[in-house]
């Protein structure tokens, strides 16, 4: 490989990058795009839950129960009826997910000191928020409880009675609990695999097209130099756009990077190269455009949005859908990410994930290289 031709295909392709100046601005718009769609939609942080109420007791106790559901950042009263049919219709037109309906012998039973029941009512065709809506609902109820309890206590001059067994729970990594920092590392990845599959999928396979891949054979250039040479100036964009994202990350949804930097941008560097190749593999082999480019991104995309642990935990997949997961390369990198982000782990944790990684890079290079001087000879 000689410095000199690899250079010379660099600059051509950096020429024909900034001719086509609206697949360049849609390289770099991606990344926000993405970030801002991900950022501000995809969010697993419970908040505002729509509320209906049917108050049948309608005394001070049932107004103070109220009360820390009104109160709680978690639940959002939008209407107060006085029958089933009208929480019903709020549950079917999707403008509330909970309905609490208070008993009407709630006070008597609470001044006689008796168990009462609390209906709670939650729409199951969403069934994580309804889920998480109704154990917080729980929760409240139980605080409602304690509090009812320690005023007899007081009431009867004795002592409040001490939990046998108090648990405190802390978050290490992420102790806000906030999903944006969980979301936004991952997103990382989906940028990459995007631009990857936009990218080189279509470089030899518009070669092929034009018809000028046969004056490039027919020159002293070699294999090697002109893959190199053709991906280089993507791989520039790639890293660029790994900057955006990340600075995005830090300054409009303020997720910090706790580790350390250069190893985040290093590992990113090896999976782009992975990436990058991936989809000049498919370029070399499909010799089309438009193919090459549909199968990057149901190859790339779809495993890494799905089967890599960014949205939906790989613990909870049937077991061989887990199996499917370790051929994933977007597994690695988004475990790789979270470590950096959220734990600020290194190499000493995270080296058998970037092994995997560099592997994965190597394949690909190696695929490439091969397939293409199948279809020199």
């Amino acid at each position: 490989m000689k410095f000199q031709r690899l250079f010379a295909i660099v600059k051509k392709e950096f020429i024909h990058v900034f001719r086509d100046w609206r697949s360049l601005y849609l390289s770099l718009a991606i990344p926000v795009i993405l970030i801002l769609l991900f950022g501000y939609a995809l969010t697993l942080d419970l908040r505002k839950v729509p509320t209906v109420v049917w108050d049948q007791s309608k005394t001070l106790e049932s107004r103070e129960l109220l009360s820390l559901f009104s109160g709680s950042p978690y639940f959002s009263m939008t209407g107060f009826y006085d029958n089933y049919q009208d929480l019903q219709l709020a549950l079917d037109r999707g403008t509330a997910m909970i309905a609490i309906v208070v008993p009407s012998n709630f006070a008597g039973k609470i001044n006689a000191g008796k168990n009462v029941a609390i209906q709670i009512i939650g729409d199951g065709s969403d069934a994580n928020t309804s889920r998480l809506a109704m154990g917080y609902a729980s929760a409240i109820g139980m605080i409602y409880s304690s509090n009812i309890t320690a005023k007899k206590m007081q009431f009867l001059g004795k002592s409040n009675l001490a939990q046998p067994v108090e648990m405190v729970s802390r978050a290490w990594y992420n102790s806000d609990l906030r999903s944006q920092n969980v979301i936004i590392p991952g997103i990382i990845a989906i940028v990459m695999v995007v631009i990857a599959a936009m990218l080189t999928s279509v470089t030899i396979a518009r070669e092929w097209e034009t018809g000028t891949m046969e004056q490039l054979i027919s020159t002293p250039l070699k294999g090697p130099e002109l893959i190199f040479g053709k991906v280089i100036p993507y791989f520039v964009i790639g890293m660029t756009d790994v900057a955006i994202a990340v600075s995005m990350g830090k300054w409009l949804f303020n997720v910090p990077i706790v580790g350390n930097a250069g190893l985040l941008f290093g590992m990113a560097a090896i999976f782009l190269t992975g990436a990058l190749f991936w989809g000049m593999s498919l370029s070399i082999i499909l010799k089309s455009q438009v193919l090459a480019n549909q199968i990057a991104i149901v190859s790339g995309y779809l495993p890494t949005l799905i089967l890599s642990g960014f949205v939906f935990a790989i613990e909870n997949m049937p077991w061989p859908i887990q199996g499917i997961t370790y051929f994933v390369p977007a597994r690695y990198f988004i475990a790789i990410l979270r470590g950096i982000y959220l734990k600020g782990i290194g190499l000493e944790i995270l080296w058998l994930d970037a092994l995997l990684l560099s592997i994965y890079a190597g394949i690909m290079i190696l695929l490439a290289n091969k397939k293409f001087k199948f279809k020199l000879e």
